[in-house]
């Protein structure tokens, strides 16, 4: 019998221990993801929400809410967008989120 409580008590601590580290992580990526939404300017100004649309183009680009490959191709003066990136099969399938490489003709 005194086994038994020996058991319940190491597996409720580790059960605890479990839940503890799942609550960390969960605040961890949370708080990632509040950075993540931020682009820092050379001014040391935060941009956030709308603003990120206004952000350069860089040679690796994240498609935003609400862009098209149109857009961006616009934006960054770079009309081959579908021939330098072979992932992409459709070019009306474009999500946020998508990672497209640039070659930015704007300076």
């Amino acid at each position: 019998m005194g086994s038994s409580a020996a058991t319940r008590k190491t597996t409720t601590r580790a059960d605890s221990a479990s839940w503890y580290c799942a609550i960390v992580l969960l605040a961890m990526i949370l708080l990632g993801s509040i950075r993540g939404n931020t682009v820092a300017e050379e001014e040391g100004e935060t941009v956030r929400g709308n603003k990120l649309r206004q952000r350069p183009c860089d040679e690796i680009y994240v498609v935003g809410d609400g862009e098209t490959l149109n857009t961006i191709s616009d934006k960054c003066g770079d009309p081959f967008i579908v021939e330098r990136n072979p992932h992409i099969h459709d070019p009306d399938d474009v999500f946020p989120g998508l990672v497209i490489k640039i070659i930015s003709s704007i300076q």
